[in-house]
């Protein structure tokens, strides 16, 4: 699904950020653009790599313990990774739970958010943005839990950070909170800042879901990967690769 939805990126999608930019400069702070962190702004790749080279270390599967970003070929699948790190189908199958628990101690903790690594052209981005004038929301999935952990990363891959300017991170209180809930319950919050001109997200429910709220901003969705949820992006959704809009 996530491979399907990257053929959706067409020629000229750079102007689609460049426009973004110009409306925000005119609009100064009165403008709202919001930027999810996880496959948007963030490749977690490296840290699912930490995670499962560490369970190999932990249970002596020797070859996970060798796992590298590049094995993850979706941010999602851990039984692929594990098989692109060496393992048969079946010892893929074999560890999967032991490593599926393994992940959740871990995955959604400060100490391994801070091996994240910005998208390309996103640090860049973030800032001219700030540089607008406008309201910048972080509007993330992660708890508040994660706040310590995801700043430091922010701030060491170059992001424009939270409490500079009118620059904000929303989080969820708890981890247990829902993320698609939460996220809609945040679209209160932007309103409160002034009015979205556009929002930045991978996941097609949650772009969606901002396409309906706010149908005069203009949504983009990163094609980079997702949950896999069989949901169809709306029409009016501009798809890009990444951030990185100048020639």
């Amino acid at each position: 699904m996530a491979s399907d939805l990257k053929t959706r990126v067409r020629e000229g999608w750079q102007d689609t950020l460049r426009d973004i930019l110009a409306q925000a400069r005119s609009l100064g702070s009165q403008a709202v653009l919001a930027f999810d962190l996880d496959s948007t702004l963030f490749d977690n790749r490296p840290r699912q790599a930490r995670i499962l080279r560490e369970f190999g270390k932990a249970r002596e599967v020797q070859k996970l313990g060798a796992c590298e970003p590049h094995h993850w070929e979706s941010g999602f699948d851990m039984r692929g990774a594990m098989r692109n790190c060496g393992l048969s189908e079946e010892e893929a199958e074999a560890h999967f739970e032991a490593a599926r628990s393994f992940w959740l101690e871990r995955f959604f903790t400060s100490e391994y958010c801070v091996d994240d690594v910005a998208i390309q052209g996103a640090a860049a981005f973030t800032h001219a943005v700030a540089a607008t004038g406008a309201h910048l929301a972080y509007v993330t999935g992660r708890h508040e839990g994660m706040r310590a952990g995801t700043v430091d990363c922010m701030r060491r891959n170059g992001l424009a950070v939270p409490g500079e300017g009118r620059i904000h991170l929303l989080m969820k209180p708890a981890m247990e909170d829902n993320d698609d809930a939460f996220k809609r319950t945040a679209h209160a919050r932007l309103g409160e800042f002034g009015t979205l001109i556009a929002a930045f997200d991978n996941e097609p429910t949650h772009a969606n879901d901002y396409l309906r709220r706010f149908p005069g901003a203009k949504v983009v969705h990163l094609a980079t990967d997702h949950s896999g949820r069989p949901v169809v992006l709306l029409d009016e959704i501009v798809s890009v690769p990444h951030f990185s809009h100048e020639s």
